[in-house]
């Protein structure tokens, strides 16, 4: 018999798949500990005008699906009106069959708007009213929908020379989902174009109200940042790198490094290297010293398109999976910190799946027993945070690591409406359990095996971040204002 599309049991083939998901994964907080979230509209509590604001903006998912459906540009990140923008991406979205897409998009209807129908070009009018009409209520705020998805933790990732004054003003609004920031330093780490560079470094030493003149100063300005952060809640750090950087250097050829381009001049490559390996570990045992978990997300081959970089900048939908040699580098990376006792718990998030098991293999390398999964194989990332990719991901870990002990999902999202995320998430991890059970590859232990899922899904992340109660984060935040 044929199954409904999107009923209750999707992607749940066996009854003991339905029953971990309904009765353990379903009802568990969500900890969203990495996101791109803008802290501004959470402070502000944003109230979208239309769906096309709050779901088409920004989403390079949604904008590459539309392209590759011949939808011309203006359509996408153009001056066509939310209308026109809504009306060409319910014209793609039946074309997106088999992509996450396809799912994630009627989830959100569903789960957001109580709305079933599918949406194409006949349905487009009427979804776009009845999305806008909610959207204008109070329900529908920012905040209000971070709550209705029973969101408890958000971390957003955050440059070492922002502000933080909307996380600042989170917290002493009281909000009860923790938004807590994350230490992104990357432009930190980027001497590539001497002016870029330094122009980045006048930025962050106005940040620290430091003057920047030699590496000393930046190292200097970069733990104050990292105080500050620390002050905010911050639990983590997190890097996007095409690879791990790992050579050789000596603390007077970074200071010589730096000092020139500083100056003003080119670095060589080999120069670019040393200087990025150099602040990796820095940064990495800045993060040891706080109790941080530090996260590398590897593997992406970014702004491949020249042409449509100059015209509409990074982040807008040019990237891919690269195919970057990653073992040597960052086993010499992990073991440097390792042989110091100065490595941080430490998760991998890998964007090539030909590379699964050399990271499911590597975090065993570095799990010491200090801490319950202390290098982490991150969730399905980017290009595979759907369903062949996360069981890919899982299937790597599980064989080679313990699954038991992984920290989960997260929506790596700038939309407030992706939490749907972590179910499709969910449903995919005890579908694979319950099909174990089914084929007696696994005892029908539901006490053990829906504790299991309750851990991957929530409670590991919890004691693994050590996320503390919204209201303690915010008595010891204003504490601090108080005494600065």
């Amino acid at each position: 018999m044929k199954k409904p599309f999107l009923n209750e049991d999707f992607l749940l083939q066996t009854e003991t798949a339905q029953q971990l998901y309904h009765e353990y994964a379903k009802q568990m907080p969500i900890i969203d500990y990495h996101s791109h979230q803008i802290p501004e509209q959470i402070a502000q509590d944003r109230q979208f005008e239309t769906i096309t604001q709050i779901w088409l903006y920004g989403d390079h998912y949604k904008w590459r699906a539309m392209r590759a459906n011949g939808i011309p540009e203006r359509f996408i990140t153009g001056d066509a009106s939310d209308w026109e923008k809504f009306e060409q991406w319910a014209e793609t979205v039946p074309q997106t069959v088999r992509n996450p897409l396809y799912h994630w998009t009627h989830l959100e209807l569903q789960r957001y708007f109580g709305i079933k129908e599918l949406l194409n070009k006949d349905s487009a009018r009427r979804i776009f009213d009845e999305c806008n009409a909610k959207l204008q209520t109070p329900d529908y705020s920012v905040r209000n929908l971070l709550r209705k998805m029973n969101v408890e933790v958000v971390c957003t990732t955050d440059d070492p020379a922002d502000s933080l004054e909307y996380h600042q003003a989170i917290i002493e609004s009281g909000f009860d989902v923790q938004i807590l920031p994350t230490f992104r330093a990357d432009k930190a780490m980027s001497p590539e174009s001497a002016a870029a560079y330094n122009q980045y470094l006048d930025k962050l030493g106005e940040a620290a109200d430091v003057e920047i003149r030699t590496f000393s100063d930046l190292e200097n300005a970069l733990r104050l940042r990292h105080d500050f952060f620390a002050s905010l809640g911050c639990r983590l750090s997190d890097h996007g790198l095409e690879q791990i950087y790992a050579a050789d250097y000596t603390a007077e050829e970074i200071s010589s490094i730096f000092a020139k381009v500083r100056g003003g001049e080119e670095l060589t490559a080999s120069e670019v290297l040393q200087f990025k390996s150099a602040m990796l570990v820095l940064l990495a045992e800045m993060d040891w010293e706080k109790g941080w978990t530090q996260q590398y997300h590897l593997g992406a081959l970014r702004n491949n398109n020249s042409r449509m970089l100059r015209q509409l900048g990074p982040d807008t939908g040019w990237d891919s999976i690269g195919d970057f040699s990653q073992g040597q580098a960052l086993s010499r990376f992990l073991d440097r910190l390792d042989g110091q006792d100065k490595l941080a718990k430490t998760i991998i998030y890998n964007l090539n799946p030909a590379d699964n098991e050399l990271i499911a293999t590597m975090i065993g390398n570095f799990n010491d027993g200090s801490v319950a999964g202390k290098v982490q194989f991150g969730s399905g990332w980017w290009f595979l945070d759907q369903k062949d990719g996360m069981e890919k991901q899982i299937n790597a870990l599980s064989n080679m690591g313990l699954l038991s002990r992984f920290v989960g999902m997260l929506t790596d999202s700038r939309s407030f409406l992706s939490y749907p995320r972590h179910e499709y998430f969910r449903r995919i991890l005890c579908n694979l359990l319950g099909n174990d059970v089914e084929n007696g590859e696994l005892p029908d232990d539901m006490a053990h095996l829906g504790a299991i899922v309750q851990n991957i899904c929530y409670n590991n992340a919890k004691e693994y971040f050590g996320f503390e109660a919204a209201s303690v984060v915010a008595a010891a935040s204003k504490a601090s204002f108080a005494h600065s």
